[in-house]
């Protein structure tokens, strides 16, 4: 038996429950998926009959369990239409005590409605409910009828004729307006409770209220969400909603239910839906289970609203705030009274979680401009005033645009009727500018009599601002006092209602007639009240978002708060305020300046769109015209308002702060809902530069009103109008407005989806908008016939420069002609100016029609409208459908299209067989550079190369400059194309037709073939290698991917003997990658014909007839010994000379062998080259062998066993020197003897590299007892071995072994370099450099041991040795030899600590006599030099000295071994030292020594520190040495009294020659001092005075002491203030030193009349070379005078900053012209403006030209460079910051290449002009201009020679452009 019918314990009962649910499928289904979620309860049971799948259904219910079961009987009998008498014996059945009611009566008080089981009913306990029960379904109608119709009668009692808002109804008749409804057709993400999409709707649909509700159709949402600002008026539509219903207008609907949030919020516990409609809005008379089970049963009959949904609180608990909206979120789901209609009304902004993504949602947009007039004509009916009241709004325009929203339209009509008995017409504009001053009237308005309590309305303003803070809106008795709320009633600013919680709790509840006047109210209170102070006041001055997040507990209210602070922080508030603080105006003047702080903090930041909207309402409000400038300036170029709602109140707002703004802006609506009549708010909005709006709401309407507004806007450059709903009948009114706007420079109507004829319809303005630039047309369907028409525009219109078609793309992108504005406004009927004309033939036009299913015929209609246009750019037609035959047309009109640039067909259809079809229509364009074609990538693409005749025009002067860098391969009547056939499935047997298709291609110039990635072969290969003589001189041909094997890889090398164009074969075999190449440069073709004439200077180039190279790279290729012996032999034939390049994984000794053993047999080798191949440790032995074997070699390269490098000599050299590398070949000690021995067999090496091996000391040691076998002439590398001092002690050793050793350097560092140079004779001094060799004290001994043997050794340096001083005292004690000099160079790091006098007591240690003592402190070095023997001083003389010294016995021991072993001392220098350091012991050693140093010649003491008692001991000692004959004394800073000392000391040094005092301050005495001494000096040479403040009356002291100096040959005295007094007392004695060779005057006082005399003395001095006279205002009479007579030997002349004009430089210019001495020249930062430096004859050793801000500009350039060619030697050119352009480039970078010796072009600019310099720009500015740019792609680019110089050559400084050269010029 089944198991249900065990349970029920009849069949009966079984089978009357069967048939009962099979009547029903729909439903059971229904509950099997709510019961069994998981379950399909469809997929398997569609083969049974109706009872069958029953009974299935129910089996499957039972066996979840009694729980489930029993869920399920009673949805049956509670749900469905069950007898009474079968509904008992089920619920009998079960039992009641165990049974599903119990277990609800359990827990169903205490659970949630959440937690119940969803879809079952729960009994109902409002008042009065009994026990569910069955009733009669008369009974049940009859209680039914009775409440509804007691719902409607209670309705038609609350609302009556009239329309309330919230609350009891204004004084004045109240007025309905409908507002302008939008339905929006958007998805609501659930999960965040926002809106996301555009809306989907057109703006002239408008919603009535009746279509709110679609009651036609069952389907479509249920719930409907109306949205819309503070003061659109939802809460009245709601009330309106019910009113109609009362009358019976919405008959659909049985019963309707309003509910406010702000009540709803008030309820604490947990709601039923029975005790939400009964308890809180009408409960029935009786039995309200039965009228409940009504209302269920009728649910779709019911319409629930909620007004205010956005001030509804989120839930905090099961019996928290906010479980209302828990209950109203199970209502939108259907889970309660399911199939009800719910609507909510809600500010925009972040909705609530609970709302089904399915929920309609409808905007309210407020009023336009007839429903304004509508509302003010019933507001005013029958009263005088109403046309008055018409008239104001008309006249107000600020006025009217507040009237769009209702509620303040409600308020303006309110003032108006108040104002206008009293006043004259036309006052509004000064009384109600603002919303503020608005609500201020109708307060006034409000008070009888015009009397106003201040107390009262404080009062009414504290209580507001308390509600506002706590969010609280219902106020009861006890939280107003009753006079209070009398006040609130008389004025009409309070309304009172009924407030019920549950079934008998009801109070009366107050609250503001709006929450905005609750706003105002508290704003109010704000500034006037004295207890808020002005802290507490600026914390309420804030920008709230538009987009709210509603998550908190407490409501946020204050939306307009700040805007009504602003508004009365106006000054027209201020006697309104005074009123209420009652006079205290000082206090309401500190609050109003706080909010206006305030709101200029908030302008200057950055804020998003909503927040600036807000800041542009509360900046109007204060009517402030500087806050406004202030945050109009602030304004972010780029303004984006994305996704939030704007109403029309918003932008007039916005438009009224942005005329207080100078600059353009950029204003961005992307999603965000605009009423239709938003644009018009922009009128006369001059600063807007860009206006984009992309919406699906923006439709017809929307476009007309935008059409009126775009003439008014003077500076818009670009209209974006994408995304909309626009129509034919919108685009209209805008292609009217458009020709009225002719600054656009950009439109965009994206996204339309704009039929053909509209399209085209706007491209028809294209020649009304001169400064168009771009046309955006894309995302609107477009047919082919359509498109072509658009073609033909672009063709035809002359400022067209380019069409684009891709699928949905569609831009016209245009290049306005140079006329201004103006002109074109001047002739505006004029079609086609002069101008024009002459773009239309000088412009190019782009055509790009991709992926637009064009076919053959299409292709015909283009060809024959391109062939009337104009030049084309560019070509794509990609992506069609025009086959084989398409393709061919459009190649075989190719040549007459003119196309510059690019013609694409790619994707279009092609075929293998009308791939010859293409190639011979092309094969007559000249134009054509390169087609490409490739079948399996579907690429088709021919680039051609612009017309000669076509290079000229509007791109003349770039493309004059563009063919400079291959100027010399220009004239050569050769043109290059390249054909790439990849990829197409070629065989051997489609070659011959294609050869032949090819043959009218190969007369047209170099041709680069392309076959890659086709399917030849071998026979292919074969069959190609006897078409390609035919095909004539090709420049490359591709075979890579082709299947080639071994034995055709290694055929190809056969071409090079049958193909004349043949240069190089690079081979990678295992990649495929086979590619034939001729000559670069194209003069492999010479040889063919007789070779063309070349322009002068091509030899120099180098373009003169030498033999070129062939090569084979062969790569990836396994090289056994036959298929190289294979190799050779087909390279036999071939001509030379031949560089072979082979690269394998491993080459075998064999292979190897095999090679080098074929090398005799290729006399026309002359490289052979084995990269990335592994190599035998034997390879060293067996390439080293042949540079004795075979002659011809030169050079071999080695390197890591793996890079192989064999150069030979060519047949016509003669044998020389060769040179082997053998770098990281891991050789060691056992390799070097047998190397040498190999070695040792050639003739003449000269370089031998063996670095980075194994070699050791061990290695070393055997090398240098070989050595003297090899004959090497050059140098030994033996870097990275891995010595160590032993290798370095030994080399000291074996030098006396080495006579042609010349040098050795060993760092035994990081560096770890070890390098010997020989030379080829026997040397007689040799030097040795030691680094960082880390000598211990043992190796002292063995060091000086070897020094003292190898007498040949002159000179060692010691660098970073760790040589202490007491091991470098022993070092020099032990170094002793027989005769000769001995140089010691020590740097160590505590040489620049170490005092003078332990330095002198390390050089006394020396065992030969010390000739030279030089200390530098900077370069931490103590040099000292050696003279053998010693010889010894007679020891009663140095008795004798050291009786007068003054020292210590410590220091006399050292004074006294000194003076023996510095007898003979000749020089001693001392840099950056300290003798102040020891007490001026080291000044009185100096001091005793320079007493005893009788041969001492020279003295130097630089950038010292001495104090005055040392110069003392200095001057004392100096003042002996009466050999002196070179004193150098400069850049120290002595005082005044050391001065004299030292100038003392100068008296009696007749033989001094050089004498250096710069940068000495030498004061009257002291130069007094000087000046004696010079006057004795008659064999000084030499005298450098620089930076010693000489002056004019110095400078003639010194004179007269120089007459005597008739030896002098340089003189400087350059920054010393001479003036004109000075020079002319220099100049009388110039004449009479006849030996001047260089004087240096600059930077003095030097005036034209000083610089006169001085010219005229210089004239006589004949054998001047160096003339410095820069930095000082000479003018152009020194100049003059300098130029009638230059000295004959003149090398060096600076003037720079001399104040020269052009004239003086002209006059030096001719008299330097031809000059053969001269060097350099600097005339730096003259005027040479307007004057032509030119040299007729030639400079032969000029290396420096400095004319560095000179004026320069493009004229005078062209002489200077032609000077320039007369310059061979010219090394330095120096022309920056002059006024330099594109045409100076030019000129330079034609001249540039013929000066071989050039290093360095400065050629910095200081700005652009035109592409040239222009301006001033500071001198570390890197961005180089294009004319510096266009030099350096002139020197550098492709095919110039200069690429192949050394290093250095790209290298520029980063603060100018320089370009360094190398020192020698190129060979050829």
């Amino acid at each position: 038996m089944d198991p249900v019918d065990l349970q029920l314990g009849n069949k009966n009962l079984w089978s009357c429950l069967v048939r009962l649910l099979s009547k029903d499928p729909e439903w059971l289904n229904a509950k099997m998926k709510f019961f069994l979620p998981n379950t399909d309860v469809d997929s398997r049971n569609e083969t049974l009959d109706p009872e069958q799948r029953v009974i299935l259904q129910l089996n499957k219910l039972h066996v979840q369990g009694s729980a489930t079961w029993q869920s399920f009987i009673h949805c049956v009998c509670m749900q469905l239409e069950v007898p009474l008498e079968l509904e008992v014996l089920l619920l009998s059945t079960f039992g009641c005590d165990d049974g599903f009611t119990s277990q609800l009566g359990a827990e169903g008080k205490s659970l949630p409605e959440s937690q119940l089981h969803q879809g079952l009913k729960r009994p109902h306990q409002s008042c009065g409910s009994s026990p569910c029960r069955k009733r009669c379904r008369k009974q049940q109608l009859e209680l039914a009828k009775k409440y509804l119709q007691l719902l409607r009668t209670s309705a038609q009692q609350r609302y009556g004729s009239r329309i309330p808002g919230s609350g009891q109804p204004h004084t004045f008749h109240q007025v309905y307006v409908p507002p302008i409804l939008r339905r929006a057709t958007a998805s609501l993400d659930t999960q965040e409770g926002a809106i996301m999409g555009d809306l989907k709707v057109e703006d002239g649909t408008d919603v009535s209220i009746s279509d709110l509700f679609n009651t036609r159709v069952n389907k479509g949402p249920r719930v409907t969400v109306l949205l819309g600002k503070s003061g659109m008026g939802k809460t009245t539509l709601a009330h309106r909603l019910c009113q109609k219903w009362a009358e019976g207008h919405l008959d659909y609907f049985q019963a309707l239910f309003l509910f406010e949030f702000r009540q709803l919020n008030l309820i604490t516990r947990f709601l039923t839906p029975s005790q939400l409609l009964f308890d809180l809005y009408l409960s029935p008379e009786l039995d309200p289970d039965a009228v409940f089970q009504y209302l269920e049963k009728n649910a779709d009959q019911v319409l629930l609203i909620f007004d205010g949904l956005d001030e509804a609180l989120q839930p905090t608990g099961p019996d928290g705030p906010g479980s209302v909206l828990t209950l109203f979120s199970r209502l939108c789901h259907g889970t309660l009274l399911p199939g009800c209609r719910v609507m909510a009304t809600s500010r925009p902004g972040k909705l609530p979680a609970c709302l089904p993504a399915e929920a309609a949602m409808v905007y309210m947009l407020g009023f336009d401009g007839p429903r304004v007039e509508e509302y003010v004509n019933h507001f005013f009916s029958a009263q005088p005033s109403r046309e008055g009241a018409l008239a104001e709004l008309q006249t107000n325009g600020r006025l009217r645009s507040l009237c769009a929203v209702p509620a303040l339209c409600q308020v303006a009509c309110l003032c108006l009727h108040h104002l206008l008995p009293d006043h004259a017409p036309g006052q509004s504009v000064a009384l109600l500018p603002t919303m503020t001053q608005l609500y201020m009237q109708m307060v006034l308005a409000l008070s009888p009599r015009g009397h106003l309590p201040t107390t009262s309305l404080l009062d009414l303003g504290e209580l507001a601002l308390r509600g506002l803070e706590t969010g609280k809106v219902i106020f009861y008795a006890k939280d107003i006092a009753p006079p209070l709320i009398a006040f609130g009633a008389t004025h009409s600013l309070l309304t009172s209602f009924c407030v019920r919680t549950g079934p008998g709790h009801q109070q009366t509840g107050y609250a503001f007639t709006h929450v905005s006047l609750q706003e105002f109210l508290a704003a109010l209170y704000l500034m006037a009240s004295p207890k808020v102070d002005k802290d507490t006041l600026t914390q309420h001055v804030t920008l709230h978002s538009r987009w709210v997040q509603r998550t908190k507990a407490r409501l946020n209210l204050s939306d307009h708060l700040p805007t009504f602070l602003a508004g009365l922080a106006s000054c027209t508030c201020r006697p309104f305020l005074s009123h209420l603080a009652q006079g205290n105006e000082d206090c309401i003047d500190t609050k109003q300046a706080a909010v206006v702080q305030v709101l200029k903090k908030l302008a200057t930041r950055k804020l998003t769109g909503p927040k600036v909207v807000e800041l542009c309402h509360c900046v109007n409000e204060t009517q402030e015209p500087e806050l406004a400038s202030l945050t109009a300036q602030n304004l972010p170029y780029q303004l984006p308002f994305h996704n939030f709602p704007l109403t029309c109140t918003d932008l007039a707002t916005l438009t009224n702060i942005l005329e207080h703004r100078e600059a353009p802006i950029h204003l961005d609506f992307d999603g965000c809902p605009l009423e239709p009549h938003c644009p018009e708010a922009l009128v006369g909005c001059g600063q807007i530069e860009n206006l984009s709006f992309k919406s699906r709401k923006c439709g017809d309407a929307f476009a007309e009103a935008l059409s009126r507004s775009l003439p008014t806007m003077g500076r818009l450059q670009m209209l974006g109008l994408a995304g909309s709903k626009i129509t034919a009948r919108g685009i209209s009114h805008l292609v009217k407005a458009l020709p009225l706007c002719p600054q656009l420079e950009e439109v965009s109507f994206r996204d339309n989806q704009l039929s053909d004829q509209v399209v085209l319809n706007i491209v028809e303005v294209l020649p009304h908008l001169p400064r168009l630039r771009k046309l955006d047309l894309s995302g609107n369907s477009v047919c082919v016939s359509t498109l072509l028409c658009m073609a033909r525009v672009a063709v035809t219109c002359p400022t067209v420069r380019m069409l684009q078609a891709r699928k949905a793309d569609l831009i016209f992108l245009l290049s306005p002609p140079t006329e201004t504005t103006a002109e074109l406004q001047r002739a505006p009927d004029l079609q086609e100016s002069d101008g024009q004309r002459k773009g239309a033939q000088s412009r190019s036009l782009t055509l790009r029609l991709q992926k637009c299913q064009l076919q053959v015929h299409d292709a015909e209609t283009l060809i024959a409208l391109l062939q009337e246009g104009p030049h084309l750019e560019e070509v794509d037609l990609s992506g069609n459908q025009l086959e084989d035959e398409g393709c061919r047309l459009m190649a075989e009109a190719a040549s007459q299209l003119h196309i510059a640039r690019k013609l694409d067909l790619s994707d279009n259809g092609l075929s293998l067989a009308g791939v010859p079809c293409v190639l011979r229509a092309v094969s007559a364009c000249w134009t054509l550079a390169e087609l490409r074609i490739s079948l399996q990538h579907k690429t088709v693409v021919f680039m051609f190369a612009q017309e000669p005749q076509e290079q000229e025009g509007p791109q003349e002067r770039a493309a004059f400059l563009d063919s400079l860098t291959l100027q010399m391969h220009s004239e050569l009547p050769l043109s290059s194309r390249r054909i790439r056939l990849t990829h197409c499935g070629l065989q051997a047997k489609h070659l011959e037709q294609l050869c032949k298709a090819l043959g009218g291609s190969c007369h047209l110039g170099h041709l680069h073939l392309d076959f890659s990635g086709n399917a030849l072969g071998d026979e292919g290969a074969t069959r190609l290698a006897q078409l390609l003589p035919g095909l004539g001189a090709l420049q490359s041909l591709n075979l890579s991917e082709n299947g080639l094997s071994l034995d055709a890889v290694l055929g190809l090398a056969r071409c090079f003997s049958t193909l004349q164009w043949l240069f190089h074969l690079d081979i990678s075999f295992e990649s495929q990658h086979i590619l034939l190449r001729g000559d670069k440069t194209g003069r492999d073709i010479w040889a063919t014909g007789s070779s063309p004439d070349f322009p002068a200077g091509a030899e120099f180039l180098g373009f003169h007839r030498r033999c070129i190279p062939r090569s084979l790279r062969l790569s990836e290729c396994p090289l056994e010994p036959p298929s190289l012996t294979h190799l050779c032999a087909t390279l036999k034939e071939c001509p030379g000379p031949l560089e072979l390049q082979l690269s394998c994984e491993f080459l075998s000794d064999q292979s190897l062998k095999t090679l080098l053993d074929c090398l005799p047999r290729l006399p026309q080798l002359s490289l052979l080259q084995l990269s990335q191949t592994g190599l035998s440790p034997k390879s060293p032995f067996l390439l080293a062998n042949t540079l004795s074997l075979c002659p011809r070699v030169k050079k071999v390269d080695l390197r890591s066993l793996h890079h192989a490098t064999l150069h030979f000599r060519s047949n016509e050299e003669q044998e020389g020197v060769c040179c082997g590398r053998f770098t990281g070949c891991s050789l060691s000690q056992e390799h070097v003897e047998s190397l040498c021995r190999l070695l040792s067999k050639c003739k003449d090496l000269s370089q031998v590299d063996l670095s980075a091996n194994l070699l050791g000391d061990s290695g070393l040691r055997c090398l240098l007892e070989c050595l003297p076998q090899v004959p090497i002439s050059g140098l030994l590398d033996l870097s990275h071995n891995s010595f160590s001092q032993e290798s370095a002690l030994y080399l000291v050793e074996t030098l006396p072994s080495c006579p042609r050793v010349r040098e050795a350097t060993v760092n035994l560092g990081s560096e770890q370099s070890f390098r010997i140079h020989f030379s080829k004779e026997d040397q007689a001094r040799k030097t040795l450099r030691l680094s960082e060799c880390s000598f211990q004290p043992e190796h002292v001994s063995r060091l000086a041991t070897g020094l003292s043997q190898s007498q040949q050794l002159t000179e060692l340096t010691l660098t970073q040795c760790c040589l202490d001083q007491e091991q470098l005292a022993i070092l020099l004690s032990l170094v002793g030899r027989p005769a000769g000099l001995f140089i010691l160079r020590v740097q160590e790091r505590w040489a620049d600590r170490a005092g003078i006098l332990s330095l002198l007591e390390v050089c006394a240690q020396a065992s030969g006599s010390v000739t030279e003592i030089s200390v530098s402190k900077t370069q931490q070095q103590l040099c000292v030099q050696l003279e053998f023997p010693r010889r010894e001083e007679n020891p009663e003389a140095v008795a004798l000295r050291l009786a007068h010294c003054d020292l210590g016995t410590h220091h006399s021991l050292l004074v006294g071994q000194l003076m023996e072993t510095c007898a003979r001392l000749q020089q001693l220098s001392f840099s950056q030292v300290n003798l102040c350091e020891d007490n001026d012991a080291s000044s009185l050693l100096l001091q005793n020594l320079l007493l005893s140093l009788s041969e001492l010649k020279t003295f130097r003491l630089t950038s010292s520190c001495v104090n005055t008692e040392g110069l003392a001991h200095l001057a004392s000692g100096l003042g002996h040495c009466h050999h002196l004959e070179e004193l150098d004394l400069s850049n120290n800073q002595f005082d005044e009294e050391g001065t004299k000392v030292l100038m003392r000391a100068l008296e009696g040094k007749w033989m001094l020659k050089r004498l250096d005092l710069s940068h000495l301050l030498l004061n009257s005495s002291a130069l007094t001092l000087l000046t004696h001494g010079l006057s004795h000096m008659t064999r000084l040479q030499s005298l450098r005075l620089n930076r010693n403040s000489i002056g004019d009356v110095g400078c003639c002291h010194l004179s007269e002491a120089l007459r005597a100096a008739t030896s002098l040959e340089e003189l400087d005295l350059s920054h010393n203030q001479i003036g004109d007094a000075g020079v002319q007392h220099l100049a009388t004695i110039l004449p009479g030193l006849p030996e001047l060779r260089k004087i240096d005057l600059s930077v003095n006082s030097i005036s034209p009349a000083g610089g006169m005399q001085l010219a005229e003395s210089l004239v006589l001095c004949r054998h001047l070379q160096e003339l410095m006279l820069g930095c000082n205002a000479l003018g152009d009479p020194t100049a003059l005078g300098l130029a009638r007579e230059l000295p004959q030997h003149l090398r060096v002349l600076h003037l720079p900053f001399s104040h020269l004009g052009p004239g003086g430089a002209l006059s030096l210019t001719q008299a330097l012209d031809g000059s053969p001495h001269l060097e350099e020249i600097s005339l730096a930062e003259n005027n040479l403006a307007g004057g032509v430096l030119r040299f007729c004859k030639e400079l032969p050793l000029l290396r420096q030209i400095d004319l560095v801000s000179c004026k320069i500009d493009n004229q005078t350039i062209k002489l200077l460079t032609s000077s320039f060619t007369r310059c061979p030697a010219l090394e330095v050119i120096l022309l920056s910051w002059n006024l330099l352009g594109d045409e100076a480039a030019a000129e330079l970078a034609q001249v540039l290449p013929q000066m071989g010796r050039l290093k360095r072009v400065e050629y910095e600019g200081p700005g652009e002009e035109r592409g040239g310099l222009k301006g001033d720009l500071p001198p570390g500015n890197t961005k180089r201009p294009p004319a510096w740019r266009r030099i350096r792609s002139q020197l550098l680019g492709p095919g110039s020679w200069l690429k192949d110089w050394p290093r250095g050559l790209a290298s520029k400084s980063s603060a100018s452009g320089i370009t360094p050269f190398p020192a020698t010029q190129p060979s050829a």
